[in-house]
């Protein structure tokens, strides 16, 4: 259990830092919440929460229910999922470096005790005082960067631009119930298209629209209970690159990118 880097969250950009780093060398221990909401979830390890193991891009996750399975994990060169919301467990597995990437646009919890290093992801860490180091996350001319002193931007609620389509590209819940969906990632949906319904707890249906015509590059888990105006969808309007949807994305291999650097410029390296 020497060396191990915790990650707190295992969505999708967490997952691209996860796997950066277990490429790496580095032993990873991921810590998520009962019932995950990823909308990538073909890039988000948080998924072996459901499947009890997934891949992404040739890095296997393993969900694990206790500390020794953990450690059973790690020898077989996976990655660990445990739930653990809280990360009540850190002060058992006495991580090296803790990196928060949980993405709440706040921090929930993280405290520079928890770790040698600790690094933060987005909105709500402050570098030099809540935690050591923040990775910007923000799309354009700092994404990846490595904040040594300072804040990240302030959360915009408009999200990153991707072929000049912006907040047109996500979809936000409507209603509070459980969602049901009809189509899957990777699918060519066009405007107008229902590609869902969400049963709202007074019983009522609510049709779920396809914003603008794409790829349906993440969607909601069927079955999951959403709240009012949560993400649920994401679609790239560049309908000739559907292998985008099965893949890490550049945003989240450029935040990776930063999380490396500052572990590495912190004098961290695998034991190999």
């Amino acid at each position: 259990m020497d060396n191990i880097i915790l990650i707190r969250g295992a969505g999708d950009l967490a997952s691209a830092v996860i796997h950066k780093l277990h490429m790496c060398g580095f032993k990873i221990v991921a810590l998520e919440i009962e019932k995950p909401l990823a909308i990538r979830r073909n890039v988000a390890f948080s998924e072996a929460i459901y499947n009890g193991e997934v891949e992404v891009e040739g890095v296997y996750c393993k969900l694990c229910n206790s500390i020794s399975e953990i450690k059973d994990t790690l020898k077989d060169n996976k990655v660990a999922l445990y739930i653990d919301p809280k990360g009540e467990c850190i002060n058992q597995i006495k991580p090296k470096v803790v990196v928060d990437c949980i993405l709440a646009k706040k921090n929930t919890g993280t405290k520079k005790d928890m770790a040698d290093l600790t690094i933060g992801l987005g909105p709500g860490f402050y570098a030099g005082e809540n935690i050591d180091i923040a990775i910007e996350t923000m799309r354009g001319h700092n994404l990846g960067r490595v904040i040594r002193n300072g804040r990240t931007i302030e959360n915009t609620g408009i999200p990153g631009e991707i072929n000049g389509v912006s907040k047109d590209r996500v979809v936000y819940s409507q209603a509070q119930g459980t969602i049901y969906t009809y189509c899957e990632i990777g699918d060519i949906v066009e405007k107008g298209d229902i590609v869902a319904h969400i049963n709202d707890d007074d019983g009522n249906k609510h049709e779920v629209i396809a914003s603008i015509s794409g790829v349906l590059r993440g969607i909601i888990r069927s079955g999951s209970y959403v709240k009012s105006n949560l993400k649920i969808l994401d679609i790239d309007p560049r309908i000739d690159e559907v292998k985008n949807s099965f893949t890490i994305s550049d945003k989240g291999r450029n935040i990776a990118g930063g999380v490396l650097e500052a572990i590495l410029s912190n004098k961290i390296v695998p034991k190999y």
